[in-house]
């Protein structure tokens, strides 16, 4: 797959991070991410990042890492187009990026680089390193200490023919609009707040129509129910799932920082396809905050 055709790709429809699957050790579960993969691949996603966030990315090790992917890609050949997840350092990025490459994937969404503030030029310059060392295509992810400016996304576009996705994680409404007007069509945009669906119908106004979903990994029917219904302007399913589970959803969520991947993880268990327990320095969710995501649950029916 050309750059191109990931950009076309990113813009067809609903996205998501399938969940990494980890044994009572902690250690990757091949056979349960086997497993989960194909549970996914039917409800309809136009692409799935393998070891990105909600995929615990910044816990896996560069040993592992690549057979994360080839899982991942080998799972979902001619089915889904996979993604990979590379970030951290530049150096260890450019590694992921090329194995993710050489697994096969059709693109890397790079994420944040860790630890240290940078300033626009060392931005540029990690991004750009990155983009240089593989052929495929590279979907940069505005977050955290890594917040690319519009000027920087241009000059970045320019000289990198390879980067043609921008996925924001921020909500700066005013950055977000001066981007977009910035680069028009040249990427493709994808929201990518934790839990998406509360802001997908605002970025669609701005001109991002398609987000990631991470609550697909544990009820893919009501995340494309939703995705469908921002896309039809239903304002009324809309309301509905927002009040009866998305708002509930994010009180618990949000209890604890890192909750953001615990609870998906914690979803997933509730419903059947349990993936483990997550690395630390996240924690999972209490007995009792367990049996009250349950509830939620069920409220929305067979899924």
């Amino acid at each position: 797959m050309n750059p191109q055709e990931l950009k076309t790709i990113m813009g067809s429809g609903l996205l998501s991070f399938p969940l990494t699957d980890f044994d009572s050790n902690g250690d990757f579960n091949a056979q349960g991410y086997i497993k989960r993969l194909e549970w996914l691949q039917p409800y309809g996603a136009s692409a799935l990042f393998a070891a990105g966030g909600t995929g615990e990315f910044f816990s896996l090790t560069g040993d592992e890492y690549p057979g994360i992917i080839k899982t991942a890609v080998d799972t979902c050949r001619g089915v889904v187009p996979i993604i990979a997840g590379a970030g951290g350092p530049t150096r260890f990025a450019i590694q992921c990026a090329q194995a993710a490459e050489k697994a096969g994937a059709h693109g890397i969404l790079l994420l944040p680089h860790y630890l240290t503030e940078a300033g626009q030029e060392g931005l540029a310059a990690h991004v750009e390193a990155v983009c240089k060392s593989v052929k495929f295509g590279v979907i940069v992810y505005n977050r955290a200490s890594s917040r690319l400016k519009p000027d920087t996304l241009a000059g970045l576009a320019e000289r990198n023919p390879n980067l043609v996705g921008f996925k924001d994680g921020v909500g700066d409404i005013e950055a977000m609009v001066a981007i977009y007007q910035k680069m028009g069509d040249r990427f493709a945009y994808l929201g990518g707040l934790p839990t998406a669906e509360v802001y997908a119908a605002a970025y669609k106004a701005m001109g991002t129509p398609v987000y990631s979903s991470a609550v697909f990994n544990f009820i893919p029917k009501t995340a494309m129910d939703f995705y469908h219904a921002v896309a039809n302007d239903d304002l009324a399913t809309q309301h509905r799932l927002l009040k009866n589970f998305f708002m509930p959803y994010l009180e618990l969520r949000n209890r604890t920082p890192g909750y953001a991947v615990s609870i998906v993880k914690a979803g997933a268990k509730i419903v059947g396809h349990d993936a483990g327990p997550v690395r630390a320095p996240l924690t999972d969710l209490k007995p009792a905050e367990m049996e009250e995501l349950k509830a939620l649950i069920a409220t929305l029916g067979p899924q």
